[in-house]
């Protein structure tokens, strides 16, 4: 079975918004907000990983996990952001209620961006507040510390070294597994860590749980025979694994969704979660999406041709939609964009409030005739749109203003990171990553983060839940090139000023023949904030911890 995400966060996970950490996240988007697993019918073929896949992406998320793996063409979005944060109101006439300044659409949101510059004479007038900030040293210092927080960063990493290896293949493990692939040891695709246990995925859909308490594998997540796992995503909202399945038994036709609290894994009872979504009809090509950003899932049954959007909190039904005439649904704080097949000159768009599914705007957008569209992304009030071989152009989509970008500046990317909290949105194309704002200028390039695959899988890419950090895979440059044949580093550089504050790698340490094995085709990276640790598997299923 193909599957795509949309990683929301993890930290970032692609093609998607990050508010929260994930890599690309969530995710996973990846992260990313949200992860979006599609289903294919069919024997099990094997789908690549988002940036054509499809996300978390988002991406999920976000964090940004897990990117958004995509099964159409064109940039995927990973969504990656803070559990619960909602956006703030859209302004009178087009979105509701608020400022103009617009910020997240939604409810909490305004307090969010409009108390900001409250919250910072809060802190300057505070004492107590400013020691507490500098002695936590968190991810973001604040404004008025600016060096202290480049200084903490840099030590926030500094020595970190190798402290644990897990291995994901066990063939007495694997002995209640039916099918012969599952037991074959295969490289890890999505890790996912939540409180003091990490998940990893293996590609072959095996999914092992780990303690960090002990540093033991608990259990693995396969409960039954012929389960093949192909996404992870962590309900924070209730502290459980989400994992989406496909069965031998069906086919491999549909995706089943499990969920399963983090106490019973613990426990090493993996069996005594519940499935969710049983009414659901989720064959080729529905797909079920989970969105961090607003606490929504999404889902599309093909067979009934409607989305359906849950609770992510309870997992009750709150509204659905028609398919009819509707090619693809973007998630945005706040919104839902419904992008419908396309006409001769334009394109028809709807946005919904995602809470309660109300149309807030219907409106056509015009587009040049026989020229593809590269993609259509949404990003709060903004619309970005690109034809081929056109300008880019970013549309306002309370006044109708457009803004055009030249097409030698702003080339198609492989895929899309939105940054809520900054306003910026991430994008990649040939192993570079660049930072954008919303007037279409570059806002950075980075002096040492060449991605280590072309292909941009945001499995490989960690955005920080304050979005000032990105964590990736990546290829030496200059010097370093040569004595690093074969072998990357995992590079963590500030997203605002470009900057690598900090390197994971074997020749930084007199040439570490461990190191260097465990950093030889990294398949997937993770950062745990709460416990700063990285965490990194490899092409042959294996995960190793770093920490200082």
């Amino acid at each position: 079975a193909h599957a795509a995400h949309r990683r929301s966060g993890r930290g970032a996970h692609l093609c998607g918004s990050v508010g929260g950490g994930g890599a690309l996240g969530a995710g996973k988007e990846l992260a990313t907000g949200g992860e979006r697993v599609a289903a294919a019918a069919g024997s099990m073929g094997r789908q690549a990983e988002r940036s054509g896949q499809a996300a978390g992406s988002a991406g999920s998320s976000s964090g940004q996990r897990p990117q958004v793996m995509r099964a159409s063409p064109g940039p995927q979005r990973v969504t990656a952001s803070r559990t619960g944060l909602r956006p703030e109101a859209w302004a009178d006439g087009v979105m509701g209620r608020g400022d103009s300044k617009m910020g997240p659409p939604g409810g909490r949101g305004v307090g969010r961006l409009l108390g900001k510059r409250q919250r910072d004479c809060a802190r300057a007038g505070n004492s107590a507040a400013k020691l507490l900030r500098r002695e936590l040293a968190g991810a973001r210092a604040g404004p008025s510390w600016p060096g202290f927080s480049r200084s903490s960063c840099e030590e926030r990493f500094r020595n970190v070294g190798m402290a644990q290896e897990f291995d994901t293949h066990d063939p007495e493990g694997h002995k209640h597994l039916q099918l012969p692939f599952l037991k074959r040891r295969s490289r890890i695709v999505e890790i996912v860590a939540a409180k003091d246990i990490v998940f990893a995925l293996a590609h072959s859909g095996v999914c092992a749980a780990f303690s960090r308490a002990t540093n033991r594998r608990i259990c693995f997540l396969n409960v039954s025979h012929d389960e093949v796992i192909r996404s992870l995503f962590y309900n924070k909202n209730n502290q459980s694994l989400i994992t989406v399945s496909v069965y031998a038994s069906d086919n491999f036709s549909s995706l089943k969704c499990r969920t399963t609290p983090l106490e019973y894994v613990r426990r090493g009872k993996p069996d005594a979660g519940f499935p969710l979504f049983e009414s659901e009809s989720l064959r080729w090509p529905g797909f079920v999406e989970f969105d961090d950003v607003n606490s929504k899932v999404l889902t599309y049954s093909a067979q009934d041709g409607v989305y359906k959007v849950f609770d992510l909190k309870n997992y009750d039904q709150l509204y659905a939609v028609s398919d009819r005439g509707v090619q693809e649904i973007k998630i945005s704080p706040g919104i839902m964009l419904l992008i419908y097949d396309r006409q001769a000159s334009h394109v028809p768009l709807k946005i919904l409030n995602i809470e309660d599914g109300r149309v807030m705007k219907s409106f056509h957008h015009m587009l040049h005739r026989n020229k593809k569209v590269d993609f259509i992304e949404q990003f709060n009030e903004k619309l970005l749109v690109k034809q081929e071989n056109e300008e880019l152009q970013i549309l306002d989509v309370r006044d109708g203003s457009v803004l055009s970008v030249s097409k030698t500046d702003f080339m198609t990317p492989s895929a899309f990171i939105f940054l809520y909290e900054n306003q910026l949105f991430l994008t990649f194309r040939n192993r570079t990553v660049s930072v954008w704002n919303f007037r279409g200028e570059l806002v950075t390039s980075f002096e040492d983060h060449l991605l280590w695959y072309p292909d941009c899988n945001t499995n490989n890419i960690y955005i920080t839940s304050e979005q000032d950090l990105i964590i990736s895979y990546c290829k030496a440059r200059g010097q370093d090139a040569d004595l690093m044949m074969g072998v990357g580093s995992i590079n963590v550089s500030n997203i605002l000023t470009g900057k690598c504050v900090a390197k994971v790698c074997p020749f930084a340490h007199g040439g570490n023949a461990q190191w260097e094995e465990a950093l030889q085709d990294v398949t997937a990276v993770f950062y745990d904030e709460e416990r700063n640790e990285i965490y990194t598997g490899n092409r042959g299923g294996l995960v190793h911890v770093w920490s200082n």
